[in-house]
């Protein structure tokens, strides 16, 4: 069974920097694209980075300038790097993989706090 293991989370101040990853358990064919999403206390889950399989990317406007995605596709990795991070961006970040046919693989999530 595919698991997605996320890493890289943590407590920053405002400004600061956290650069997440996750990776596959086991390889992963027919992946259409790799995403990056985040859950607030209270909020709905929302889409915050994506990269489709031919490397075209996609941004919430809330990250845009601030946020990069990345991929690796030998290592079946999705990267998030996040700069200029502000409490607004306090949540959990899940990462998330589709396949050919629509089925997603999810990871357990990583909690992300910045702090004023």
């Amino acid at each position: 069974q595919v698991q997605l293991v996320e890493s890289g989370g943590g407590l920053v101040q405002a400004g600061g920097s956290l650069r997440l990853s996750c990776e596959s358990s086991k390889t992963i064919f027919s992946i259409n694209s790799m995403g990056w999403y985040r859950q607030a206390p209270g909020k709905q889950r929302e889409l915050v980075a994506g990269i489709s399989s031919g490397g075209r990317t996609n941004y919430a406007d809330s990250v845009k300038g601030r946020c990069t995605i990345s991929r690796d596709n030998a290592k079946n990795t999705v990267y998030l790097q996040m700069n200029s991070l502000k409490p607004e961006d306090t949540a959990v970040y899940y990462c998330c993989i589709t396949v050919s046919g629509g089925r997603n693989y999810w990871g357990q999530g990583t909690q992300v706090t910045v702090s004023s």
